[in-house]
């Protein structure tokens, strides 16, 4: 699933191609999985609405739209195999294409999901989207700490709370215990003050490197023109299980942490 850094990208690819463009008209395919709010309702909020801004908010593109003055948003989440591809009419049109917007450019923006984990929605008029939780490359380091506090869950179940830190996946986590020297099983609240502002860095840090390069490509992602990222080649443990670790060349080893893979240097992290 695109965690944080990968719906950056496209977010601010998407952008780059699209924004103050009017939306013409708005094609949907109805399969009813891929909408959270009816296909009417966004036809009917995104034709002839102007795109004043795409953006990324935890893991959801938000798309700020204007219309006779009043402000709306159309809502992306990429699921596990969703893309956001801008482009042009005479581009053959891929299958499993749940939404075609028409843009005033003469480009179109596509939604592309074959397996129809993604949701598209519409929000009401002069309504922000928030997320669900705190945006993990602006808290501050005392809300980052009482985040954790008295939570005896492991950490890495923790970075994966939506609730939390809204954006942080499986390869984020993985990454950025690693680089703070964490081990994932250790419980949340039982973290000192150093080791979980150990954290903070490590995971801003992780998380700005991997928008740099475009994301991690490790299943379906590519950004808004259809090319992968490349922070893939910079995991230190994610995927990596049994080859040796970058820093010690201890084996990578895998445990699984609230039904999902995750990935430590027993050596490395304590």
């Amino acid at each position: 699933m695109p965690e944080l850094p990968e719906v950056e990208t496209v977010a601010n690819g998407v952008h780059a191609r699209i924004h103050s463009q009017t939306i013409r008209s708005v094609w949907t395919s109805n399969k009813p999985q891929t909408f959270k709010s009816s296909p009417d309702e966004i036809i009917e909020a995104l034709t002839g609405s102007r795109i004043e801004r795409v953006h990324r908010v935890g893991k959801t593109i938000v798309v700020d739209l204007v219309r006779r003055k009043k402000l709306s948003q159309f809502l992306v989440h990429l699921g596990m195999t969703g893309r956001l591809l801008v482009s042009s009419p005479d581009t053959p049109i891929p299958a499993h294409t749940h939404a075609i917007l028409t843009l005033s450019s003469g480009k179109e923006l596509r939604f592309i999901d074959a397996r129809r984990f993604g949701r598209l929605s519409v929000v009401a008029p002069d309504t922000k989207y928030e997320g669900p939780g705190a945006e993990p490359l602006t808290i501050p380091l005392e809300e980052f700490i009482a985040l954790f506090r008295n939570r005896k869950t492991p950490i890495k179940a923790a970075l994966l709370n939506q609730s939390l830190l809204h954006g942080v996946g499986n390869i984020y986590a993985d990454e950025a215990l690693f680089h703070a020297g964490i081990r994932p099983t250790r419980h949340a609240g039982r973290l000192t003050r150093a080791e979980l502002t150990r954290l903070r860095g490590a995971l801003i840090k992780v998380l700005t490197e991997a928008i740099q390069l475009g994301g991690s490509s490790v299943s379906d992602y590519v950004d808004a023109d259809g090319v992968a990222g490349f922070f893939q080649l910079r995991h230190h443990v994610y995927s990596r299980t049994g080859q040796p670790c970058l820093v010690c060349g201890t084996p990578i080893k895998r445990v699984v942490i609230g039904g999902r893979s995750t990935h430590y240097c027993p050596k490395c992290q304590k």
